[in-house]
């Protein structure tokens, strides 16, 4: 056998046993008269000791080993003298009698080892090296044990763990799919999931009543932190069940999730409306960890001859708390912030509440100090806050007041990783009109159901429909989504009418499911949680990459296997495919 123990697991209780380690060379410290070695594996690291007790061939040999050298070692454990708190294994260390290199390693281009040397770049490029990183292995090995925890609450739910399609028809709404071409039918296409939502609706019309598997999806999409081009989610489906229902089931699944993996009793998950959501908020994913509110202060800032204002369709702001010494600069700093292309804001006017209660803002030529104390009220501030306020029209500044709060939210301290405040976002509108190609789209899908009170608006004012859809957040991260689904032929019939499609077409794209619909299909839901989000905020990470094992970088390329890349020109022919030549 190459080894009898791991680095990682050798005790007190081992002292005087001979053991047989395998793994790779952390480093090598020679201090002249004795070397030290660590030795790591996937279970962690032990100390090797080469002293004067050791032959020659086994000094001459560790005189010869490099980082990475994969190497087997025999020896006798023994007391430290010098023990070390930070390892497990720092009480003890292996005396070598026995030493063998399994495999040499070139120089690594980075340090293996927390804090590395190594940008994203080139730890992506050598990712398999990257992986070798204690808090990379952590990461991975976090996200299998969550694994395991959602299928022991499902599996005891009496789900069924269902594979589904990876080779499917496209259908363009939503994102972009990824294509794939048949060589055995020409000109034909593949596309890959963006998710199994078809199939899993399917699943129920089959009698299924409960499925759920942990799958691949992939979409053609811009990139940032939270996204890849394939990713990973939980994807359940229900029969027979009404809203509440799967949103009392999938509370259950969260808060097993916490018991399970954190030990915390996660309690309160609080349901908010969409409309709400923005209001407060403006976003749809609310940070609950801490307060300022967005409050609207349009009737209590028009009429004083400030013209930004009283030509302003829309004023609100948000109270700091704490912040009422911050400097012009740091003041500037976030009005600069919120001019930025991606906030898209304008204007920043401040008022600062002194200890002694009186008021200091920028525009203290229109306003009163009575005046300045309304806008202190309404905002709930206190002595030592900072009030911040813009203007435009509302659906434009909600969105702007929004990322102030989440950017002095960040400054303030107030987003500690290690708090978490679910809720459920409930009432989304069921469609989204487009200036662009003057129609209306699907917020979620074409299969989300409206609620019932509003199905009679789909024929009047389409647009103040409201779905039975509902979005699980967790401190301002959207984790889960999904909708009760239309399981009725007409409904479906008029929602694609709504969308635009004509009958041909919805029969093109989604026929076999509307024919399955004839045979009997119940009512169903379902809902989707971004694993890959949910395994990071778990891990403390701000970005999903370092809980994949091989995930692409912002530009959608695997630097490591240099992917996507050219293919033959047999391999085209073969697929009867033609180059398009780029500028």
């Amino acid at each position: 056998m190459y080894r009898n123990h791991t680095c990682g697991e050798i005790r007190i209780e081992n002292i005087g046993q001979e053991v047989l380690l395998a793994g790779w060379v952390q480093r090598v410290r020679n201090l002249g008269g004795m070397t030290f070695i660590d030795l790591r594996d996937r279970y962690g690291l032990t100390q090797l000791v080469v002293d004067d007790h050791s032959s020659e061939e086994i000094k001459n040999m560790a005189g010869t080993l490099g980082r990475e050298f994969v190497v087997q070692a025999r020896g006798t454990v023994r007391e430290r003298s010098s023990k070390n708190p930070k390892m497990a294994t720092g009480d003890v260390e292996l005396q070598i009698t026995g030493l063998s290199v399994l495999n040499s390693a070139a120089t690594p281009p980075f340090t293996i080892q927390d804090d590395t040397d190594g940008g994203d770049e080139l730890r992506m490029k050598y990712r398999y090296l990257d992986l070798r990183r204690e808090t990379v292995r952590k990461n991975l090995e976090l996200r299998a044990k969550m694994a395991h925890v959602v299928r022991n609450y499902l599996d005891a739910e009496h789900f069924i763990e269902t594979e589904t399609p990876v080779l499917i028809k496209s259908t363009p709404e939503g994102a972009r799919d990824f294509v794939v071409p048949s060589r055995m039918n020409p000109n034909q296409f593949y596309a890959l999931p963006q998710s199994p939502q078809l199939f899993k609706q399917l699943l129920m019309v089959a009698g299924f009543d409960r499925y759920y598997q942990i799958v691949k999806c992939f979409r053609d999409e811009d990139l940032r932190a939270d996204r890849q081009p394939e990713f990973t989610q939980i994807d359940c489906e229900m029969s027979y069940v009404h809203q509440e229902d799967v949103l009392n089931m999938f509370e259950g699944l969260t808060k097993y999730i916490f018991k399970e993996m954190k030990g915390l009793d996660i309690v309160d998950f609080p349901r908010m409306t969409f409309a709400e959501a923005f209001e407060k908020y403006g976003n749809d994913k609310p940070d609950l960890r801490f307060g300022m509110v967005i409050q609207e202060l349009t009737d209590l800032v028009k009429g004083n001859e400030f013209k930004l204002f009283d030509d302003a369709a829309f004023i609100g702001g948000i109270c700091a708390p704490g912040c009422g010494e911050y400097t012009r600069k740091q003041l500037d700093a976030l009005t600069e912030f919120i001019k930025k292309p991606q906030i898209g804001g304008t204007v920043l006017i401040y008022a600062k509440v002194n200890s002694d209660g009186t008021i200091k803002s920028s525009v203290d030529k229109y306003y009163t100090a009575e005046d300045l104390q309304n806008w202190a009220e309404r905002l709930e501030a206190k002595p030592g806050d900072l009030l911040l306020i813009t203007c435009g029209s509302k659906e434009k500044t909600l969105p702007v007041l929004s990322s102030l709060r989440l950017e002095m939210g960040r400054q303030c301290g107030l987003m500690d990783k290690e708090n978490f405040k679910p809720l459920w976002v409930v009432d989304f509108p069921l469609l989204e009109w487009n200036e662009e190609t003057q129609r209306f789209f699907a917020m979620h899908h074409p299969f989300t159901s409206p609620k019932p009170e509003d199905i009679a608006l789909l024929e009047t004012d389409p647009g103040k429909v409201r779905a039975n859809a509902y979005d699980l957040v967790i401190n301002g991260v959207e984790i889960g989504g999904g909708s009760v689904r239309i399981f009725d032929s007409a409904l479906q019939a008029k929602m694609f009418k709504i969308l635009g499609f004509t009958k041909e077409a919805a029969e093109d794209q989604f026929g076999f499911l509307m024919n399955a619909f004839k045979f009997g299909a119940p009512p169903h839901a379902g809902i989707a949680f971004g694993f890959d989000r949910l395994v990071s905020m778990f891990a403390g990470l701000d970005s999903i990459r370092d809980v994949i094992a091989f995930p692409k970088n912002n530009s959608g390329r695997d630097v490591m296997n240099d992917s996507p890349s050219p293919i033959a020109q047999a391999q085209l022919d073969e697929l009867y495919l033609q180059l398009v030549k780029t500028e």
